[in-house]
């Protein structure tokens, strides 16, 4: 089913059922063709979140194909830690805004391109630092 996806994106990795290993740059065009696509029609992001992995960060989006039945996973390989960035989905699936705000906030990866991001929607505003990296230091020590 995403053989041609790959053709088309030659960047894209398959990497086990269901998932898709995506370069950053690559990211909008690749999410239009799945929710535009209707051999994939993709048309709803369920969930986006991001993993620290201590040398760099995972972006992962969950999307659903309610026309066919299928899930998908994409992951996107962050590997700046200090400045780490990924283009906004919101052009794409507009439940990307709140999402992608929450992931700034908590682990601090900019998502470029929408207007009004970044933007802090958990944590007060002078909060410094992002408390889900592995490096925070919370008061008091980390274990």
């Amino acid at each position: 089913m995403l053989e041609p996806l790959k053709e088309k994106f030659p960047g894209v990795e398959v990497s086990g059922t269901g998932v898709l290993l995506v370069p950053a740059a690559d990211l909008p065009a690749v999410a239009q063709e799945l929710r535009d696509n209707p051999d994939y029609g993709f048309n709803m992001l369920t969930n986006l979140t991001a993993v620290d992995y201590n040398d760099h960060f995972i972006a992962v989006y969950n999307l659903v194909s309610l026309t066919h039945g299928h899930n998908l996973m994409l992951k996107v390989k962050l590997a700046d830690r200090t400045a780490p960035a990924v283009p906004s989905l919101c052009p794409v699936w507009h439940a990307a805004d709140w999402q992608e705000r929450e992931a700034y906030d908590l682990l601090g990866i900019n998502y470029t391109g929408c207007p009004g991001h970044p933007t802090r929607i958990l944590l007060d505003d002078c909060f410094e630092g992002h408390p889900l990296r592995k490096d925070y230091q919370w008061e008091g020590g980390r274990e």
